[in-house]
């Protein structure tokens, strides 16, 4: 009973781990029953399953991009409001509109083009500065206290989106690498299987060598499978 586990692909291996395990536990091979080896075999197979495919990162990325999106229209339409009415000089309150478009300009008329650290940062600032009571009320004159805090409302979900992806993120790179698992699985199911094969000319044993045989001629048949650094399967 010879192959070479290292040659076979992430998801064959997890696929022969699995069948060997399952096997085992049948109940039709009672001196395997509660074994050390086969226990730590099941350990190391969870871990195994648990990770490899497992992607890098947590794959918020479009509700991020999403909600990113969402600010800058935000963003963009009190922007444009604010930039058509000042130039009206004979509407009310235009002088109302000319000093919040230039508070506008003190934090960054194009900082939805900045990434989204800057674009966070910059957008705090200015909403901390529109919230003053002199430009609340010049808001309000002007029928822009909606506007405003539809703004506000995408900003505050922006942030929330994002932290929730960072710490996912954050989650998975703790984990332990699917390649380092997959080294311990290696070397447990190795073991495993060389007790079997120690043991195939013991009568209670022999069956329950013919059968992990099998599976084992059926992983070395298996098509090898290439596998991204995500754990996707290429096709």
């Amino acid at each position: 009973m010879k192959i070479t586990l290292s040659k076979l692909s992430t998801k064959d291996l997890a696929t022969l781990s699995q069948r060997i395990i399952n096997s085992a536990e049948t109940g039709n091979f009672a001196v395997i029953n509660n074994h050390p080896l086969l226990t730590e075999l099941k350990t190391m197979y969870v871990d195994y399953d648990e990770v490899y495919t497992k992607q890098i990162y947590s794959g918020k990325g479009v509700n991020v991009a999403e909600a990113d999106r969402q600010r800058d229209n935000a963003f963009r339409v009190l922007k444009n409001y604010l930039n058509g009415y000042r130039k009206m000089t004979t509407l009310n309150n235009y002088l109302f509109a000319e000093d919040l478009f230039q508070i506008f300009r003190l934090y960054g008329i194009d900082i939805d083009k900045e990434s989204y650290s800057t674009q966070s940062a910059q957008m705090k600032k200015l909403i901390e500065d529109l919230e003053k009571q002199e430009n609340s009320q010049k808001l309000n004159a002007l029928s822009l206290l909606p506007a405003f805090n539809e703004m506000k409302s995408k900003q505050q979900a922006f942030e929330e989106i994002f932290s929730e992806q960072a710490s996912a993120n954050a989650t998975l790179r703790q984990m332990k690498s699917a390649s380092a698992i997959r080294r311990d699985l290696e070397k447990q199911l190795k073991s495993f299987l060389n007790l079997i094969t120690a043991m195939k000319d013991i009568p209670d044993w022999k069956i329950l060598y013919a059968d992990f045989n099998e599976l084992v001629k059926a992983a070395k048949q298996s098509k090898p499978i290439s596998v991204n650094i995500k754990g996707e399967e290429k096709p």
